[in-house]
């Protein structure tokens, strides 16, 4: 468990950034009331007739479409939660110019209703969505109040702009996450066990002077000489 020195440490560190880099994962946001899907409680120990994994994979979604969707506005659909404390002091930080940018492993987008600008969302998001064949935008709540299939005016298949598994990263995303990270003064790694690929690669482009980790559990990628502090990030956030 962490202790005052962890908290005096990070504030020092904070107070010294001009352009640190908060790269995070799931853990920001089950504090918010989402769930994780690695934990105890989260969704990869759950029962469904498919794996979560399969469910939300790019074959499943083009082979059981309906299915996809049933699971998708069920368990990722989340709209209705508000942004805790580490998403309101990271947007703070940004304001103070302490962090340069935000890169995210979520697609809940509570970092952008927080106020953070400079966002870069890894895996999508599920406020964009998008017609498969015109490429027309479509809102969540299209997703979210709609049944069985959204499907697009011209007939094509409205699929949210998330990566499932099977897909790649957006390059122009990657891009500007790893030139924030490779100029980043500090990288803050919080809320993930460093264990989803290639996101959590991301972090070897880092070439600053601190690196603090903050998670409940140590992280499953070897970082020998990090600052660690085992905690729940927003409870550590608003102590700084």
């Amino acid at each position: 468990m962490y202790g005052q020195n962890d908290i005096t440490n990070l504030r020092n560190i904070i107070r010294s950034s001009k352009r640190a880099v908060f790269f995070g994962g799931a853990g920001v946001s089950t504090e918010s009331g989402i769930p994780d899907f690695r934990s105890e409680d989260g969704l990869y120990r759950q029962q469904y007739r498919f794996p979560p994994e399969t469910m939300l994979s790019a074959e499943f979604f083009w082979s059981h479409t309906e299915e996809f969707y049933g699971f998708y506005r069920d368990k990722m659909l989340v709209t209705d939660v508000s942004p805790n404390a580490a998403h309101y002091k990271l947007a703070q930080w940004e304001r103070e110019g302490h962090i340069a940018a935000v890169v995210t492993q979520n697609i809940d987008g509570l970092h952008q209703k927080a106020g953070s600008k400079n966002v870069f969302e890894l895996h999508g998001s599920i406020y964009r969505n998008f017609c498969t064949k015109c490429g027309m935008a479509y809102p969540a709540q299209r997703i979210q109040k709609g049944k069985g299939v959204p499907r697009c005016a011209c007939g094509g298949i409205v699929k949210p702009d998330v990566v499932l598994y099977g897909e790649t990263l957006d390059d122009k995303t990657v891009s500007g996450a790893v030139e924030a990270i490779r100029r980043a003064d500090n990288l803050i790694i919080g809320g993930t066990s460093l264990n989803v690929y290639p996101a959590a690669a991301l972090i070897d482009y880092f070439r600053g002077e601190n690196v603090v980790v903050i998670n409940r559990g140590a992280p499953a990628k070897d970082m020998r000489g990090v600052f660690f502090i085992d905690g729940k990030i927003g409870e550590i956030f608003s102590l700084i």
